[in-house]
């Protein structure tokens, strides 16, 4: 019985793990997400609304600030270093950024970004 029971356990066990794999290396949702956003849009949101801004960053404010430009309006971008991941972006290249909305009291509308990618 001892023999039995052991090996239910090693088999529930493996079961247990190969489950928690599948779920750490598979995919993730798939369905409807937060739809692109333009900057004219995205200067009337609430703080911390999820945007999606297809664009160039045209120049460095500096202080991980940079001015992104969707030809529908300006608004200023925080880009934590770590967030850029390796991609390096030039005025010329059209970007994707993924973020929230920054509004405080006093001054205008901000995105901060999670997510960096490079469309062409």
């Amino acid at each position: 019985m001892k023999k039995l029971f052991a090996f239910f356990a090693l088999v529930l066990t493996f079961a247990l793990a190969g489950n928690a794999v599948a779920k750490k290396n598979g995919g993730g949702f798939e369905g409807p997400g937060i739809a692109k956003t333009s900057v004219a849009e995205a200067l009337k949101m609430s703080d911390d609304t999820p945007v999606v801004l297809k664009g160039k960053i045209e120049k460095s404010l500096g202080n991980e600030k940079y001015q992104f430009n969707d030809g529908t309006g300006i608004i200023v971008v925080e880009i934590d270093d770590d967030d850029w991941n390796g991609v390096v972006v030039k005025p010329e290249n059209t970007v994707e950024l993924r973020g929230e909305i920054d509004k405080d009291m006093m001054q205008a509308p901000e995105v901060d970004v999670d997510v960096v990618i490079l469309v062409e």
